[in-house]
């Protein structure tokens, strides 16, 4: 099994068991996606096609206020899965843009083959809803965070929960996360690395 494939199974199996025949049958729904690095994904106004899993690369999901600022919602790396989930269930324009960070790869389920899927594995329904309920509990608890949490417990938390991303990213996607002013997240970034 090619890497980029071995890695999704390996993902859905963390919540599933699957015979050989149903992994090979869930690799033939998928579709395989590259980006390159400041490309979208997806943009606002667009219907999602597909969900997406990251098997190699940075991608940053996000919407423009009304100044045109970019408020950053998530990063998704490796063994992520990202896309707009409201945008792809109901076929309504999405809200959100998603731009690669680096060049990138990955494999996509259509809506079409989403519901094949569901038809023919019956098992996968639990699997996305197990990956659809921790993207809700990840979503309540950032939102939380948003309105508990200090700026700078914002970021100790991110590079807590996130080690492997906050070194992939800019210092500004960073502070676009975080929702402060890049000045204001070089200090942060200084004061805490003096902790």
């Amino acid at each position: 099994m090619e890497a980029p494939y071995k890695r999704i199974i390996d993902n859905v199996s963390r919540f599933i068991d699957l015979t050989e025949l149903e992994k090979q049958k869930y690799i033939s729904l998928l579709t395989e996606i590259k980006v390159k690095r400041k490309a979208y994904l997806m943009q606002a106004g667009d219907i999602t096609k597909y969900e997406y899993f990251i098997t190699k690369g940075c991608l940053k999901v996000y919407t423009l206020d009304e100044n045109g600022a970019p408020h950053i919602s998530m990063f998704a790396v490796e063994d992520y899965w990202t896309g707009d989930m409201a945008s792809f269930i109901t076929k309504q324009p999405s809200r959100y843009f998603i731009k690669a960070t680096e060049d990138s790869e990955l494999l996509g389920i259509s809506r079409a083959n989403y519901d094949l899927l569901f038809q023919e594995i019956p098992k996968f329904e639990r699997f996305y809803r197990i990956l659809y309920q921790r993207s809700l509990i990840s979503y309540i608890k950032r939102t939380n965070h948003g309105i508990s949490l200090t700026a700078e417990e914002r970021f100790i938390e991110f590079k807590k929960k996130y080690p492997k991303i906050v070194n992939r990213i800019t210092q500004k996607d960073l502070a676009a996360y975080i929702g402060i002013t890049p000045e204001f997240m070089s200090k942060i970034i200084s004061r805490v690395n003096q902790m």
